[in-house]
Parts: structure tokens; sequence; C-alpha cells
């Protein structure tokens, strides 16, 4: 019989490459409408650094901070039989994840990215290996954190709602990827309406419900997603702060203030979204749980990677009560 869990992750696990670019090789260009990160083709771009960070993604990342939050943590992924799967593999297990719902694909390679970074921000070259998804027993959790899967992975989404669809006392974050929002909330909509929390960015709801970008007020977004069925919604709009819906209630969350200015800003949503996660599966309140998360994605943004700024219970707690006094979450 597995072992019982508070919080047990399902989705893809990578290594990350961080390729530090330098100024002037590269640039930001923001004429043509967007930002484009600008290089000369067909060139040789000098770069400044590369940080190897073995065993992120979103599912990875948000194991790891429950367990420093004090969960009981597992982790149910699909890594390859290389030297990348053992570098991760290894890491997992000292981030204190459980790692027996964890696939060796003999023959297979273990998803490897490379993350362009310029000045605090990136640009993430993503693969997901194809990979023959399974579901092990992991038993009745208390929550499951489900995101980030490849683009072959529709079916694997439906052996997640029928197992789900018989042990109603899970509850069920969804964190959507790049793939499974273009999956469809059609497609996706048993895995919306079993969902008791839902979170992403502002620009990822908008695609959820096919509007364009900026074309409705943050209420109408958590609205609309609300309708596909989660329970909870939180939205997060990058330094202008998050917000959130549930039981009936609209709330506003400033961002924690940073000591310095962020350094690299990989897995800032990861950690908020796992934070508010950890937060609720140790029975606080939605208010309580905003309160958390963003104090997390500050201290990740200080450091290169997904991983290294995730806090401890203690620390994030101390952060708190050192928080500045209109540092609270508004009822909006």
């Amino acid at each position: 019989m597995p072992r019982e869990y508070n919080f047990v992750a399902i989705g893809d696990t990578v290594t990350d490459a961080f390729i530090r670019l330098k100024n002037p090789a590269a640039h930001v260009d923001i004429d043509r409408g967007s930002r484009e990160i600008c290089m000369r083709f067909a060139d040789k771009i000098p770069y400044e650094d590369v940080i190897i960070v073995p065993a992120v993604g979103n599912p990875a990342n948000a194991a790891a901070s429950a367990a420093r939050l004090g969960l009981k943590s597992a982790l149910v992924t699909n890594l390859g039989e290389d030297y990348f799967g053992e570098e991760c593999f290894q890491a997992l297990k000292r981030e204190n994840i459980a790692t027996e719902f964890i696939q060796i694909n003999h023959n297979k390679k273990t998803n490897y990215h490379y993350v362009l970074w310029y000045e605090d921000d990136r640009t993430i070259l993503i693969k997901h290996e194809k990979y023959d998804y399974k579901l092990p027993d992991i038993n009745d959790p208390g929550w499951i954190y489900f995101s980030s899967l490849a683009e072959h992975s529709l079916p694997f989404h439906e052996v997640i709602e029928k197992y789900l669809a018989v042990r109603p006392k899970i509850k069920l974050a969804f964190q959507p990827n790049t793939f499974q929002i273009k999956f469809g909330a059609k497609n996706l909509a048993g895995i919306y309406k079993r969902t008791d929390l839902f979170i992403s960015n502002k620009e990822e709801a908008e695609r959820i419900l096919e509007i364009g970008e900026n074309k409705r007020d943050i209420k109408e977004l958590l609205d609309g997603i609300a309708l596909l069925g989660p329970k909870i919604v939180v939205i997060t709009d990058g330094p202008k702060g998050a917000y959130a819906l549930g039981e009936g209630e609209y709330w506003f969350m400033p961002p924690y203030p940073d000591p310095k200015p962020p350094y690299e800003r990989t897995g800032a949503g990861d950690a908020f979204s796992s934070t508010f996660t950890a937060a609720l599966a140790l029975g606080k309140t939605i208010p309580e749980a905003l309160s958390w998360a963003p104090i997390n994605s500050m201290s990740v943004v200080q450091y290169v990677g997904a991983r290294e700024g995730l806090l401890s219970r203690e620390k994030l707690e101390k952060y708190l009560e050192e928080a500045p006094a209109d540092y609270k979450p508004k009822k909006i």
C-alpha cells in the first residue's frame, strides 16, 4: 500500500540550462509591438555563463516547495535512463520528495530545456519527450497538483479525471502549461469541473477563455474561469499583484516588496502557485494563502532557477511577520 501524502505533484520534470546572454550581442527589440529578444543570425554569439539546474518544471518545483513548507510531498513524473535523469532523481531525493512514483524510461532522454537569460528575464526553448504516461496508485493524497505535460498527453488527462471521479476527498490544484492550454477548455472540461483550485497568470487566463489580451477586466477573467468549474480561481499579474475568487468573494494581493532588484525570474509563478496550494493543504484560508504565496515568489527571483530560493515555513512566516503594514489581501 502506497504511503499517504499531503501533496502529490503530477507532470513533467526537466533540466534547465541557463545561458546568460551578453549585451550588446543580444538585445530586446520593442519596436515591433511586442518585446522580442534579438541576435544576429548566422553569427557567433558570446554569452556570459551557463548554469545547469536539474529537476525543475512546474510539478517538480511545486513538490519541492511543498516539502520545504512541511508537507509530505511526492512526485509522479517521467525521467530518461540517462545522466540527466539520474541527476534529477538525486536532486529530488535531496529535497525530501518521495520518488516511489517516478518512472525511469529505458532508451529515452530526460527533458532538457534551454533558458536564454537576458537581464532579469528569460525566454525558454522547450521540448517534452514522448513518454508513455501512466498513473500509479497514489492512494488518496490530500492534494494533487497537476501541471506541465507534453503535447501528446491529452489521453492521460482522462486517466486523471477517472481516478479523481471515484476519490471525491482528493483536492485538485490545476496550473495548466502551454500544451494544456492549447488543448482547449472543451477538451479538458472534466478536469476544469473537478478542479478545486485553478491558478494561472493573466495572459494564460485570456488564452484559455479565447479572448484578446487586456480585453476583459480581472473580475470578468475570474468569473470566466470559475464558470468552467474551479471552486477557487487565482490569477496573477506579475509585479501588479494577484487576484482570487473563492467562496463568493474577490480578493487582491499586492506583491511582497523585493529586498533588491530581481536577479532571474524563472519559477516565480510556480513558487506562487505551489505556495498557495500548500497553504490551503495546511489549513490556511484564501486570504492567508494569498499572503504566503508572493513571499516565495519574491525569494525565488533573487536566485538562478526555480528551486534555490524556495523557503522553509519558518523563514516564510518570518518574512510575513516583517511585512509592511499595507501587505495584506484586500476585498475588491
